[in-house]
């Protein structure tokens, strides 16, 4: 619904300066707002800014505040082709001097993100090295849902200064790669040898000659684990499922130090470690490749918005909570998915509905929808802890579609599709040898790539 007549700017705090966050805040200004983002970190990026250092970390990342934000390690290469990545209107251009790759590393990505920063002139909203405290209600019970305002405490690195500002609105956009979802082991407290999760895992080398156990095999364990089996004695993978990919197959079968177990039993004081199989090693280290929960340490909504189990609820389409939208929205929560453009068309529907060009749904309407969708995740025997994967081009473009943003491509679905079955069937090549070149020409033709031209190409 449009309602042209009820327009409103608002004063609008975006949390976080990632893909998520730059977006967020592009289209709140472009939509008449005034926009500040409170980013933690010295530069733009979110998860992408590499932190080389994380010897203050808690190795299995148990803090509240972490200390480092992003989990990425130094060798890590994009899952995704570049083609696919970027956002409407500005294409992940290959650019002479920088790194070419169909699927690059993540500092061309960061590179990315920067120049997306400078065309659209973002950074002078963006507030660097101020962490956010605190974000709460201010005076919610004399307030009604359209008048409510949030008071958010920010502490400016280094000098410690603590600033404490009112905003009609927050968009929360801080991203959900950094707190470490960890499972619970028999005898894991009492394990003395070295445990950590991948948030702090950078290179291989300190893992020479060592027996590693690592727990997991989603895409981060095994790219990992691609790495340490040159460097580990050996290295142990566990996981729940012993159906594996054929790529992860023949990586196995390729290696004599690569080993796959069920999953473990107990963890014993001495290093030992015992799969429920009944087999067991004697290990040296535990690299826990578990994934990471929801977490948002400084939000305090009264018990409205909660992390159950990896489930942020309730949330209207993965976005608004019914029972404090539009004034506190989220951007970037689903998982499984051509990330870049659905945050965009999320941001679009947030702007407009916080300057009154759109109306959401009644409270009562939304929570409707939501326990629906509750209900079709149960039935279907879809984890709670897995509600914000969507995997669904179907969905994405119903999302867009409310703001009339433009459906997925189908090239930008079809290279999806085939760089992950090819990812299953070879994961040591897949970055570096594909069969797709007829959909890659189709996507560079696309008005996509050519809406400014390819001047500045190598292509």
């Amino acid at each position: 619904m449009v309602n042209e007549s009820n327009y409103k700017s608002k004063n609008v705090c975006v949390i976080g300066a990632g893909p998520s966050g730059l977006v967020a805040a592009r289209e709140l200004r472009k939509e008449g707002h005034k926009v500040v983002v409170l980013e933690q970190n010295h530069e733009i990026g979110g998860q992408w800014l590499y932190q080389p250092n994380v010897e203050e970390e808690d190795p299995l990342g148990r803090n509240p505040f972490l200390k480092v934000h992003s989990s990425i390690y130094e060798s890590l290469r994009l899952m995704s082709p570049r083609e696919i990545m970027g956002f409407s209107d500005f294409p992940f251009m290959v650019k002479k001097g920088r790194d070419t790759r169909r699927f690059p590393s993540h500092t061309e990505l960061l590179d990315y993100l920067k120049d997306f920063c400078e065309w659209f002139g973002l950074r002078e909203m963006i507030r660097f090295n101020t962490r956010v405290e605190y974000v709460g209600m201010l005076d919610y019970d004399v307030c009604s849902n359209n008048d409510l305002k949030w008071v958010v405490r920010s502490i400016k690195k280094k000098s410690e200064k603590v600033v404490q500002e009112v905003f009609d609105a927050v968009v929360v956009a801080s991203g959900h790669y950094s707190h470490p979802r960890l499972p619970t082991l028999k005898g894991m407290d009492t394990w003395n040898r070295k445990q950590m999760h991948s948030h702090i895992y950078r290179s291989p080398e300190p893992f020479r000659n060592e027996i590693v156990v690592i727990v997991g095999n989603s895409f981060s364990g095994q790219d990992i684990s691609l790495e340490l089996v040159k460097v580990a004695k050996e290295v142990h993978m566990s996981s729940r499922s012993l159906n594996i990919t054929e790529g992860l197959s023949k990586v196995i079968s390729k290696h004599e130090n690569f080993h796959l177990h069920p999953q473990i039993d107990t963890l014993h004081e001495d290093g030992k470690v015992t799969f429920v199989d009944g087999s067991s090693i004697s290990a040296d280290t535990i690299l826990y490749c578990t994934g990471y929960s929801y977490a948002f340490p400084f939000l305090d909504t009264k018990g409205m918005v909660v992390v159950d189990d990896d489930r942020v609820g309730p949330l209207y389409e993965h976005t608004f909570p019914p029972s404090l939208a539009p004034s506190l929205t989220f951007i970037g929560i689903p998982r499984k998915i051509i990330g870049f453009p659905f945050f965009e068309s999320q941001a679009i529907w947030i702007a407009q509905v916080l300057s009154g060009r759109k109306v959401l749904p009644s409270w009562e309407d939304m929570m409707k929808s939501i326990k629906e969708f509750y209900h079709s995740r149960e039935v279907a025997g879809i984890p709670k802890h897995c509600t914000h994967e969507i995997g669904d081009y179907e969905y994405c473009d119903k999302y867009g579609e409310r703001v009339g943003y433009p459906p997925l491509e189908e090239w930008r679905k079809e290279l999806c599709i085939s760089s992950i079955l090819n990812y299953f069937a070879n994961l040591e090549t897949y970055k570096d040898c594909w069969d797709d070149n007829e959909k890659i020409q189709e996507a560079l033709q696309s008005p996509h790539f050519t809406q400014f031209g390819l001047q500045d190409s190598s292509l």
